[in-house]
């Protein structure tokens, strides 16, 4: 146990761990061997209890197959059958997924959802033809659709009464944990996931650990729902909560203290935090608001009903339906967090992780060149309200010379309620410069990226280095307020509405976890079966990437993400490019390549698996996995290993620098679940460590070729 003291506000968090959970095995998964998903039930009883946390009951409704008397657990693996699934601008590569595994018809039509949202702002022939591609799918698969301009998909889903509180709903994409704000279970799946649940729809999925999150008081005057998962991020940022689902609970009145607007940007980002999902009860305030949203609706449709979120649905949804975890329900976490005693935070440069209050930044006049209020995260009618009230309380202030203050509104319905507020309009009065609805420059497309030398800041979920644009800019991310503030002033600064508390931050963090059984060198040896055209040693020379937290857009920059056409050999050339641009004249075919904790973090392209294949390298080892990577990882056929100690003892023999190449060799015996590392030439220390097993079941994904592959052989 250990304390940081943090200048200039003094919220006290408390972490504390109330239920061990089995230590979590990297590759290890049951995989479909009909076109149902086997599952593995690790707490199968005579009597199983009926105490759940939110989390294991959402998901115990749209389990499929499960045993009569089967309670779910974190650690189950389950068949799972989505409430919906979203697919946005790879909608397309999932159809190719899609038609190449023998499916003709998509499974569940009012399962689906597609949205353009990505590169709206792309009016090159190839794009145009991807999107006039997936329109014509939706139309003649009877899907619906929602066009480029129109808004972000998770928008969409969430005021168009897709997401629903106690749902599971499910996307291609990372930030589907965004559905968590209104009571949805939202969590990210791949391309193959959803090419599986377009035929089948269903698709497997391992409950994780679950903390619960508390929260006790109420915001400060000038404190957003952005201040605190920014300072979450940047306060807890040892992977604590890395791959868990996240459930905040707090009393009426704190509750109460956060709009829905805030819940879902907290919810959206629990995505940074590490989380799979974060999860809001159901309360009258959700109830208010879904009433809005429906008589909103009622008035733009006029003599016709919304489809999904009526007043009388909404009235009697909520009536009949109360679902709450169980007052003993377990969790492998606790955390305690007051919101009275928050100030307002910046995350930055370049990571999430690094959390500072404002009142610092602000002392050091940190010149910025470009502003960006866009995104799901931050860019719904209230966020562009809370900035345009920046410039109105100011009626002669103007964007600040030489910075560029780019908008876009999360949907269409939301800019048309800020421009009716007049909120719109006060902004590109003031000088800001309006972009389509859609994700843009905060997956680093299109107009007003950051160039060389450059620094933004941003009301978006991520400033990974490189994902806004140039590698060599620096990216920080804020409250809608803080960024219209800092955009008026030319640096990074607020708009002076925060008269809170200004003392120390408190933090208490846990002990680190014991390593699992399967780490010993002294574990019982046990023999695995090996299916023929499987490899029974995997072996190559370490190289080692000596960095924490390697995400999705260092392994594949974003701006590649969304070009289908991009050959196996340039993906190759680009693998790691973000993270170090000369990785590709390091590595080797057949090298094994190392890195440290939490690899993989970020997006859930696929392309961050798959470009590593492209360079031939076939084992990742790394001391922990972003679960979306892994789960990339095994629907793509590329194998990963947790080896924590190997981390910590190449971080004792070599001085850190990006890449290197070791000299060292290891070998995974699959057969004997053992890893074997020599240090050095043939004569050189060698030591072993005992590794999860790697069961036929998971080794026939492999030799298919990854899941796609294999569910077409079962198709066939």
């Amino acid at each position: 146990m250990h304390l940081l003291r943090v200048p200039a506000s003094r919220a006290y968090i408390r972490l504390s761990a109330c239920r061990a959970l089995p230590p979590r095995i990297p590759s290890y998964f049951q995989p479909p061997t009909s076109f149902s998903l086997t599952r593995s039930y690790a707490n199968i009883s005579p009597s199983p209890t009926a105490s759940q946390n939110l989390t294991e009951k959402i998901v115990q409704k749209y389990a499929v197959g499960l045993p009569v008397g089967k309670f779910l657990r974190s650690g189950d693996y389950v068949s799972i059958k989505p409430h919906h699934c979203m697919t946005h601008d790879n909608s397309w590569p999932v159809a190719q997924k899609f038609f190449s595994i023998g499916a003709t018809r998509i499974h569940d039509n009012r399962q689906v959802v597609m949205t353009l949202d990505h590169d709206v702002q792309n009016k090159s022939e190839t794009n145009l033809r991807k999107y006039q591609n997936i329109e014509e799918l939706a139309k003649r698969m009877g899907v619906d659709f929602y066009g480029a301009g129109r808004g972000i998909g998770h928008q969409i889903l969430v005021e168009e009464g897709y997401a629903w509180p106690g749902t599971l709903t499910v996307a291609s994409d990372s930030h589907s944990n965004m559905y968590g704000g209104i009571s949805c279970l939202g969590t990210p799946i791949v391309r193959t996931d959803a090419a599986a649940i377009w035929a089948t729809g269903q698709t497997w999925w391992q409950i994780p650990p679950v903390a619960r999150v508390e929260l006790k008081g109420v915001l400060p005057k000038g404190v957003t729902g952005k201040d605190v998962i920014v300072s979450l991020c940047g306060l807890f940022n040892n992977d604590e909560v890395l791959n868990h689902a996240i459930e905040f609970v707090g009393s009426e009145q704190t509750l109460e203290s956060l709009k829905i607007d805030d819940r879902l940007t907290i919810a959206n980002m629990t995505t940074e935090w590490g989380a799979l999902s974060g999860i809001f009860p159901m309360d009258d305030v959700l109830k208010d608001w879904m009433l809005q949203k429906a008589s909103m609706h009622a008035q733009r449709l006029r003599n016709s009903s919304h489809p999904r979120l009526t007043n009388k649905k909404v009235e009697e949804f909520f009536a009949l339906n109360t679902l709450l975890a169980s007052p003993d329900a377990s969790y492998a976490k606790s955390l305690t967090l007051d919101l009275s005693t928050l100030s307002p935070y910046v995350a930055g440069p370049n990571s999430v992780k690094i959390s500072t209050p404002l009142t610092e930044l602000e002392e050091k006049k940190i010149a910025i060149q470009k502003a960006y209020l866009v995104s799901c995260t931050n860019s719904r009618a209230s966020d562009i309200a809370a900035a345009a009230e920046v410039f109105k309380s100011n009626p002669s202030a103007k964007v600040a010379s030489g910075v560029d203050f780019y908008i876009a509104a999360a949907s269409t319905l939301e800019q048309e309620a800020a421009t009716k507020a007049g909120d719109w309009d006060a902004l590109i009065n003031a000088g800001a410069k309006a972009l389509p609805a859609g994700c843009g420059p905060c997956i680093g497309l299109g107009t007003g990226l950051l160039e060389d030398g450059e620094v933004g800041i941003s009301a978006t979920n991520r400033n990974f280095k490189g994902r806004m644009g140039s590698k060599e800019a620096l990216a920080y991310l804020a409250s809608p307020e803080v960024v219209a503030a800092s955009a008026m002033k030319g640096f990074i600064a607020g708009p002076g509405n925060y008269t809170g508390p200004s003392s120390a931050v408190s933090i208490s963090s846990p002990p680190p976890p014991a390593l699992p059984s399967t780490q010993s060198s002294s574990a019982q040896e046990a023999e695995t079966e090996i299916l023929p055209g499987f490899p029974p040693l995997i072996e190559g020379e370490i190289i080692f990437c000596d960095a924490d937290n390697i995400n999705t857009d260092g392994i594949y920059p974003g701006k590649y993400t969304y070009q289908d056409n991009i050959s196996r050999e340039q993906m190759a050339q680009v693998c790691m490019e973000n993270y170090d641009s000369t990785f590709s004249n390091i590595s080797r075919p057949n090298d094994i390549l190392v890195t440290g904790f939490n690899f993989g973090c970020g997006s859930s392209r696929e392309q961050a698996a798959t470009a590593i294949l492209a360079r031939s390298i076939q084992l990742v080892v790394a001391g922990s996995f972003g679960n979306i990577f892994m789960r990339n990882s095994i629907n793509n056929s590329l194998m990963t290993v947790e080896l924590p100690k190997l981390i910590e003892r190449l971080r004792e023999k070599f001085p850190k620098t990006l890449t290197r190449r070791t000299g060292w060799w290891l070998q995974w015996d699959v057969r004997r679940s053992k890893v074997i590392v020599r240090e050095g030439p043939e004569d050189a220390e060698r030591w072993s460590l005992g590794v999860g097993e790697l069961p036929p079941n998971v080794q026939d994904v492999f030799v298919k070729g990854g899941l796609e592959k294999w569910v077409k052989a079962r198709l066939e």
